[in-house]
């Protein structure tokens, strides 16, 4: 579904990502993982067009994804970023509302009541402005807000980055729900346990390359994977 190839990415004369192809079959669940600077949220910002690549392609179905970042959500590759951003002074329905971009209103006022189904803090807290909420409930708004327009692929970043152990296990919960309800999710994540858990396929991201791939549940007994992310 999306095809990653020969992907490089500057930061002036720094190499932020070097050569990187990897791609992510419909319908599945595929994590990136690595340490802090290895190229995460460059990869996935590079991908939503918000960072410009040097040189490569991305594909989606086989076909150019536009680098334009509103035409990628048009194109149905949703983004939901790290750090909770939220619409702070926004409500919580108005910013499930702004992620509705995709749909029409009406379809957008139907898929609301949806999301305050999954997630039933939200549909208590509607009425509240979103810079007011937990840290755990403003992750949950914007993984919502990622809902609301329908992607064909899903892309998170770092979801449970700032997160206490028992809402990372819930965000981990929801994460696992959307898998299973056939979107198509790139989980980019620190957490690298909790992200070969949930995924089919993985690709370890070492200095903006990618040094080692194979299936989630095979990595998860590598050697080098558990002495470098697993803490075993």
């Amino acid at each position: 579904m999306l095809k990653i190839r020969n992907l490089c990415v500057n930061y002036d004369h720094i190499v932020a990502l070097d050569d990187v192809s990897f791609s992510v079959e419909k319908g599945s669940a595929v994590s990136i993982i690595g340490s802090n600077g290895a190229g995460k949220s460059t990869l996935i910002n590079t991908i939503s067009g918000v960072v410009k690549r040097r040189s490569g392609e991305i594909l989606l179905n086989d076909k150019p994804l536009p680098t334009a970042p509103h035409k990628v959500v048009q194109a149905g590759v949703v983004q939901v970023p790290e750090g909770r951003r939220v619409f702070a002074n926004l409500t919580v329905t108005e910013n499930l509302i702004m992620g509705g971009s995709r749909i029409s209103s009406s379809a957008a006022n139907k898929k609301i009541p949806e999301m305050y189904a999954l997630f039933p803090i939200l549909g208590q807290r509607r009425s509240q402005l979103a810079g007011t909420l937990s840290g755990g409930e403003q992750q949950m708004l914007v993984i919502a807000r990622g809902l609301m327009s329908e992607p064909d692929i899903l892309l998170l970043d770092e979801p449970s980055l700032g997160l206490a152990p028992i809402l990372v296990n819930q965000v981990f919960d929801i994460i696992t729900g959307i898998i299973r309800s056939g979107i198509t999710v790139l989980l980019v994540e620190q957490n690298a346990r909790k992200a070969m858990m949930i995924s089919d396929y993985t690709y370890v991201l070492e200095n903006g390359r990618i040094r080692k791939h194979g299936k989630s549940a095979d990595l998860r007994n590598d050697e080098e994977i558990k002495h470098a992310y697993l803490g075993g």
